[in-house]
């Protein structure tokens, strides 16, 4: 069956990723980005490949309900309705101790990883409700499991009070036709990975070693994601693709199976 999915933040990295799989499993798309400039150029790419009749796209400040509700009501014009939607979209600042990072930065990083996605879950379940149903899907990160790591205090928590939201909305929707799922990517190689390190340092090669060992490209992730999110029809499910025994297995395998997936990145 065709779904209908609005992706936040899907003009590149994962989310674009993830609505290339869906329009190619027949689903219909609605992205979003910040800047319009660059949701139009997104949008004509998608449609050259996919057909125009299946996606659209609208600039939407996450952070904004009415931005919000105006992006579900895209989609609803365009093709019905929503049926899944997913907070993907998220920044990361710097790692640097939290008394090093600016005020400005770890503000717009609350506002857009925490608030957006707050704020997103709302006026999706609020029109889900009204509809007869639909998945609310947001995006894990580094912290969602209370893992630690200097120089991501503000990153982390951000994304731990994620994994609280999802709970706590589970509950709020228990009684409805609303369901309340997780999406967890794993390291994937994004912008968002990589411009929080200055590449030319020592904490980026000590990095780098583990990222290459646990990490994988947007191409390589993004379709089981998807398969998998389509296959979902239960509330409270958690779609990962770097589980433990996958992490434990790429570790033991390390010394026999070299990657180097920064060297596009590093040469630019």
């Amino acid at each position: 069956m065709s779904k209908r999915v609005v992706i936040t933040g899907s003009t590149r990295g994962i989310g674009n990723g993830l609505a290339r799989e869906f329009l190619k499993r027949g689903c219909s798309v609605t992205i979003s980005g910040r800047s319009a400039d660059t949701v139009a150029v997104a949008v004509a790419e998608l449609g050259e490949y996919f057909g125009e009749s299946k996606v659209r796209g609208r600039a939407c400040d996450i952070t904004d309900p009415a931005a919000l509700q105006g992006l579900w009501d895209c989609a609803a014009e365009a093709f019905g309705g929503t049926d899944i939607w997913i907070n993907n979209a998220g920044m990361s600042i710097e790692r640097k101790p939290l008394w090093e990072q600016s005020d400005e930065a770890i503000e717009a990083l609350v506002t857009t990883n925490l608030t957006g996605a707050l704020l997103g879950s709302k006026v999706a379940i609020r029109n889900m409700l009204a509809q007869g149903g639909g998945q609310v899907w947001s995006t894990e990160g580094f912290g969602s499991d209370g893992a630690t790591q200097a120089g991501m205090v503000a990153y982390g928590s951000t994304k731990r009070a994620v994994r609280y939201m999802q709970k706590g909305l589970r509950k709020d929707t228990a009684d409805t036709p609303v369901q309340i799922c997780t999406v967890s990517p794993g390291i994937v190689v994004t912008d968002l990975l990589t411009n929080d390190y200055d590449l030319t340092s020592e904490q980026w090669e000590k990095s780098k070693k583990i990222f290459n060992i646990l990490g994988d490209e947007v191409h390589t992730v993004t379709p089981w994601l998807v398969e998998h999110i389509l296959a979902t029809d239960t509330s409270g499910a958690r779609v990962a693709w770097l589980t433990r025994r996958k992490a434990f297995g790429r570790f033991m395998t390390a010394a026999f199976n070299k990657r180097d997936l920064f060297a596009g990145v590093e040469a630019r």
